[in-house]
Formats: C-alpha cells, sequence, structure tokens
C-alpha cells in the first residue's frame, strides 16, 4: 500500500501542483512548492525495490505501473533534470508577470513526462505521452512573440501527426497482441503484428526524437522557450520517444529488417546532419537543438541494430540507457549554464562549467561521453554485413563533428550574451537561484554515468587504447576550430528548421491563376474572409481560460468515456 502511494504521489503531485498554481487563492504556494515536484518520481527511482508492479484496475482500461530496470534509469535522469530546471526556474523568471502561467504548463509535462516512464499499459502510455506533448506547446509559446508563435504552431501541427500516427500504431499493435499490458503486448505481437504497425510506432515516436524529416519543429521550439524549457524539451521529452520505441518494438525478441535498415541509416545520417546543419546557426541555443538531432541518431542507430539483429539487443540496451542518461544531464547543463551567461555575462569560471559538458558530449576522455560511447560502439560491433566497418569509420568522425560543434557553441556565447541587470539588492539572489542547480546537475552529470557504468566499460575507457581513440577525435576538433577561428570563418547561415523553411518558400512562389478575372476576385474575397474568420478565432483560443477550460473538459470528457467501457 505505502508503495502505492509513493508511486501515486509521483504522479499525481505536479498535477495537484498545477492546479494550485493555477488558482489565485493558492498560487503563492503552488509557486513556492512546484520546484520540488519530481522529487518523489526521484525517490521512487533510487528506493523503490526491483519488479515494483502497482496494478490500478478502476482507472482507464485497466492501468498498470511499474519500476523495471529501463523505466527506473530513464525515471532518475529525468527526474534530476526536471528539478534541476525547476528550480532554476523560480530565478529565472522571478520578474515574469506571467510565470505561473508557464509553471502550469511546467508541471503538467512533468506529470506525463513521469507517467511515460512508469506507465506498463498502452492506454495509459498514451495518455501520458499525449499529456506531456500537448502540455509541452505552453512552454514553446510562453513568450508570445511571433517566432513563438510560429514555432508554437509548428510543434503543434507536427505534435498532432506524430501522436495519431503512434495511435493507429499502438491499436494495431494491441488488436494484434489481444491485450494492451506490457510487456505482454509487445511480446505477443512480435510475430503476428503488421510491419505498418512498427512502421507507424517508429514515425510516432520519431517526431519526439527528432529523426531527420520529423524534426523540424525541434530548432525553432528550442530557441524560443525559456532556457528552464529548453534544458527539459531536449534533455528529458525528447528521450520519451526514445523510450516509446524501446517499449512498443520487438527488440530482442524478432527482426525487423527493413525497419532496422532504415533506422541505422537515419540514425547515422542524423550524427552528421544535426552537426553539419548546426555548425551554420547563429545562436547558441539553434545550435544546441541541433546538437540534439545530432546526438539523437547514435541512439537511434542503436534501436536499428536491434531490430536488425535481435541477440545483439542484451548489449545495446544498457548502451543505449548510458547514452541517454549523459546526454540528458550534459545537455541540460548546456543549456541551464548558457542561461547563466546570458544573464550574468561571459566569465571564466563560466566558461570552465561550461566546457564540462562539451566535452562530454564529445566523447572527451575521462568523462561520462566517453563511457557512452566506448559501450556503445562495442554493442555495435557485431551487426551482420557492412555495417561493423561502416560504422567503425564513421562514429569516429561523428565524435570530431560534435566536438566542432561544441567548440562552436562555446565560441558563440560572447556574441549572444545580453547581461540582464537586476536591482543591486536582488542581483546575488537572482545569481544564485540560477548558479545552485546548474551547478547540481553537472555534479550529477560528472559521476552518476560512473557509477552505473559496468566495470568493463570502465576500465576499457581508462587503459591506453581507449584514451587514445577518444584523444584524437577531440583533439582534431579542437585544432580544427582554433584554426576556423583564427581565420575568422563563420561559413553561411541556414535558418532554424531548414527543410522546413525550404517548403515554406516553395509554397509562397506565385501562381498563375487559372480562373477568370471574375472570379478570381470573387474567390480573393472569399479567401480573405475566411482568413480573417480564422485569425478572429485563433485570437479567441489563445485566452489562457478558454483554452484552459476546452483543455480540461476534453480530458473529462477522455476519462469519462473510458471509465464508461
Amino acid at each position: 500500500m505505502s508503495l502505492t502511494i509513493a508511486l501515486l504521489l509521483a504522479l499525481l503531485l505536479p498535477l495537484l501542483l498545477a492546479s494550485m498554481v493555477l488558482l489565485p487563492a493558492s498560487r503563492q504556494v503552488g509557486l513556492s512548492l512546484a520546484p520540488w515536484a519530481a522529487l518523489p518520481g526521484l525517490l521512487l527511482a533510487i528506493a523503490a525495490p526491483e519488479a515494483t508492479l502497482v496494478e490500478l484496475p478502476w482507472l482507464l482500461l485497466g492501468s498498470r505501473f511499474a519500476i523495471d530496470d529501463t523505466g527506473r534509469l530513464f525515471l532518475l535522469f529525468s527526474t534530476l533534470l526536471w528539478l534541476a530546471a525547476g528550480f532554476y526556474a523560480r530565478g529565472y523568471l522571478a520578474s515574469d508577470p506571467r510565470r505561473h502561467v508557464f509553471t502550469a504548463f511546467f508541471l503538467l509535462s512533468l506529470s506525463g513526462n513521469l507517467a511515460v516512464c512508469l506507465a506498463q499499459d498502452v492506454a495509459s502510455f498514451y495518455l501520458a505521452f499525449a499529456l506531456m506533448t500537448f502540455a509541452a506547446y505552453g512552454l514553446v509559446v510562453h513568450e508570445r512573440h511571433a517566432e513563438a508563435q510560429r514555432a508554437g504552431r509548428i510543434y503543434l501541427i507536427m505534435a498532432v501527426l506524430g501522436e495519431a500516427a503512434l495511435l493507429a500504431g499502438l491499436l494495431l499493435l494491441a488488436a494484434s497482441a489481444q491485450t494492451h499490458l506490457l510487456p505482454e503486448v509487445t511480446r505477443s505481437a512480435a510475430t503476428d503484428a503488421p510491419l505498418l504497425a512498427y512502421a507507424l510506432l517508429f514515425v510516432g515516436f520519431g517526431v519526439k526524437a527528432g529523426v531527420p524529416c520529423l524534426h523540424m519543429w525541434l530548432p525553432l521550439a528550442h530557441p524560443v522557450a525559456p532556457t528552464p524549457a529548453s534544458a527539459v524539451l531536449s534533455g528529458a521529452m525528447i528521450k520519451a520517444g526514445l523510450l516509446g520505441w524501446l517499449r512498443f518494438l520487438p527488440l530482442g525478441d524478432v527482426a525487423v529488417p527493413a525497419l532496422g535498415a532504415l533506422m541505422l541509416s537515419l540514425g547515422l545520417f542524423a550524427t552528421f546532419f544535426g552537426v553539419a546543419i548546426g555548425l551554420l546557426q547563429r545562436q547558441p541555443k539553434t545550435l544546441l537543438a541541433y546538437s540534439s538531432i545530432s546526438q539523437m541518431g547514435f541512439m537511434t542507430l542503436a534501436v536499428g541494430a536491434g531490430l536488425l539483429l535481435p541477440e545483439a539487443w542484451p548489449a545495446l540496451l544498457p548502451a543505449v540507457g548510458l547514452y541517454a542518461l549523459q546526454h540528458s544531464l550534459a545537455k541540460g547543463a548546456l543549456f541551464l549554464g548558457l542561461g547563466v551567461a546570458q544573464r550574468y555575462s561571459r566569465q571564466g569560471w563560466l566558461i570552465a562549467g561550461l566546457l564540462l559538458p562539451a566535452l562530454a558530449l564529445a566523447g572527451a576522455p575521462f568523462t561520462s561521453g566517453a563511457l557512452a560511447k566506448s559501450e556503445l560502439k562495442t554493442a555495435l560491433s557485431g551487426l551482420p554485413g557492412f555495417w561493423p566497418e561502416l560504422l567503425a569509420s564513421a562514429l569516429p568522425l561523428a565524435a570530431v563533428g560534435t566536438g566542432l560543434l561544441m567548440s562552436r557553441f562555446l565560441l558563440m556565447i560572447p556574441y549572444g550574451s545580453q547581461r540582464v541587470e537586476v536591482d543591486s539588492g536582488e542581483r546575488g539572489d537572482h545569481r544564485v537561484k540560477l548558479l545552485l542547480p546548474w551547478l547540481a546537475l553537472l555534479a550529477a552529470m560528472l559521476v552518476l554515468a560512473w557509477m552505473l557504468a559496468d566495470a568493463g566499460t570502465v576500465a576499457v575507457v581508462l587503459s591506453s587504447q581507449g584514451l587514445q581513440s577518444a584523444i584524437w577525435p577531440a583533439a582534431l576538433a579542437a585544432f580544427v576550430a582554433y584554426a576556423v577561428w583564427r581565420a575568422g570563418w563563420r561559413g553561411p547561415a541556414i535558418p532554424p528548421g531548414d527543410v522546413l523553411v525550404w517548403l515554406e518558400q516553395a509554397a509562397t512562389l506565385p501562381r498563375i491563376p487559372a480562373a477568370p478575372r471574375r472570379q478570381s476576385k470573387n474567390a480573393l474575397t472569399t479567401a480573405l474572409l475566411a482568413v480573417s474568420r480564422i485569425r478572429r478565432l485563433e485570437e479567441a483560443l489563445r485566452s489562457w481560460p478558454l483554452a484552459g477550460a476546452l483543455w480540461l473538459l476534453a480530458l473529462v470528457a477522455l476519462a469519462t468515456a473510458l471509465l464508461a467501457t
């Protein structure tokens, strides 16, 4: 019973605090407690017994929540990042009159993210994933300027398309397995599920994971969102797509060669694509967004390898988990540190603090990134055909690219910094509220991966051969970055969204009307009237009370329908 209460507290506390924040009478109490909302989830990840299972037959179609090894790891690094970002947001948004709106969306997204880590049935997983996805829209558009509104529209379009594909894939999978419970649904459907179901799941979760051609929302959303939101979007919520693949694809059970080869190819492409486009950005947060696309490529190709060679999955799974952990903490530390730099200008100690997660992402010696990359390369070495030779050559080059990207990021900080002045009596307090969460996340990044990695991987990384294989990509990246910096070359600029921008430009090319002139005028008048009505409707829906009421009404209707079945 106590464990059931602890699990329900971890899931429901963010929702309770969100309702308190939205009510004026309890707003201040809710805002003061909001940074602690992820703490029960962290304690659950640390202290819950192995193979913990809680069943709630009265919820949805009969919900099941559990702490397995994979969920525990994702819950651990997700709650660490949400805690750091929550405390960071308290100082970052201290003077924002709409911080209660941001906090409400932040808590709703947190609740969905934690439930995704714990859910062990299709209905609960999908509801949690949808809650996290759509609540994050409020984080993206919080600043309400034109760029934020555009990023929010693109995010919402991609989210709806991804949710549609995800729902269809989950329904096909559950129908094939004749159950909605995990892991039974994956195991039972492994031999009978149609390839279409797995393809839909790949697309649905791939939108969140930033797979190339499904990534367009990511470099638009990260730069416009407040820094604590960017940290959890890139560090925690993007991993929900990876976790969805781990939960619902038949990894380790049967081979799906076509999808496995596709994911391997797209993952390898993403590692270079994110670097190439990221190097041509002008804003540091946009660069970090493309870095996330590149880093998620490593995890995508690992999942593809598991679909191509099921017997390799026992070695690939811990490698994927370790890579997800180190990327989550390192990327969160980069975003939070960048926010500190933008608020309080560039200083030597601050650049040194940012250098630590940058080196980790690049896989430099003695970092968590070296651990993750070494374990992943070892697990990928047993693939059939040409893949081992290709990956053995490509992955070190991708590490060089990551090093260049991180060098570019560190050099961009002086140009992107905008010192924010606060009253002298408040400056020290605000600085502490930003610095402490960032330093705590840095400390977790430095020690946690070493604590969780197996002894064999640690020995390989610290051996002379392991040090040599990690040193030369970092050294080469540093040399090239220094040469480019000395030459003053910045390269051409590619706008955030890359492919999306080109598609938008193509869509706005002038067209020759085929209809007669009078009919064109009538059509133009009708179109302008329709656009005017759509804009008025959009302005009405932007009102928080109306949008919030419609959202809550939809949730209540969905819950009522599910409970009635």
